[in-house]
């Protein structure tokens, strides 16, 4: 389990392309203190598994699902990527749960430079729209950010110097992809109300025959 508190922005050292996935090589540097064979570590969001730690250095085998759902198939050498270490129980959580399991990618559309901070416009799939709401959570390549304003299939969000500094997306610009992750409990909500939905109407019809 993550927070979305980025802890620092790193970089991809080696993309070794495998059968079915690939791994990845990354400069941890402080962020592979106390790092454990196994420890789980987000990396631009998405949850991966340590193979290997030496030097400041981690590795991490991709498989071909979270590829296909994600922008790490996209990286190359030399690409910063947000890391965060996994959130240990009783820490403080200030941002939101966040499982590092990515839903999809968006498309960043536009980049508004507003005084002190930057509003962001991304595109995706109007499918994943019903798990969007205006104030509510997204995870986006890892960063937990609060939704400003919900489209057709498009949503915005703001960022401050703060996130600008310390995350990868104070860099990304008009057509980069980023990753999305929904907030589960909405996700739950929305996905068991569409279940009971088929069920209603029958009744409904039922009802209305009788």
């Amino acid at each position: 389990m993550f927070t979305g508190i980025v802890q620092g922005v790193r970089k991809v050292t080696v993309i070794t392309d495998l059968k079915g996935g690939r791994r990845l090589r990354i400069q941890l540097n402080d962020l592979a203190e106390n790092l454990q064979h196994g420890s789980s570590v987000a990396v631009n969001g998405v949850c991966l598994t340590a193979i290997k730690i030496e030097e400041g250095c981690a590795e991490f085998d991709i498989i071909q699902e979270s590829l296909d759902r994600s922008n790490l198939g996209a990286l190359v050498n030399g690409d910063s990527v947000d890391i965060e270490r996994a959130c240990y129980f009783g820490d403080e959580v200030g941002g939101h749960g966040v499982t590092g399991h990515v839903d999809c990618t968006g498309i960043i559309k536009d980049v508004r430079n507003t005084p002190n901070n930057r509003d962001i416009v991304v595109s995706c799939d109007k499918e994943w729209m019903a798990y969007l709401i205006p104030k509510g959570w997204i995870a986006i390549d890892g960063i937990s950010l609060t939704v400003v304003e919900v489209g057709n299939n498009w949503f915005s969000f703001s960022l401050i110097p703060e996130t600008l500094e310390k995350t990868v997306l104070g860099k990304k610009m008009a057509g980069n992809l980023v990753n999305l992750e929904f907030d589960h409990t909405t996700k739950v909500i929305v996905r068991s109300i569409e279940r009971m939905i088929p069920e209603i109407k029958k009744q409904i019809v039922a009802a209305m025959k009788n």
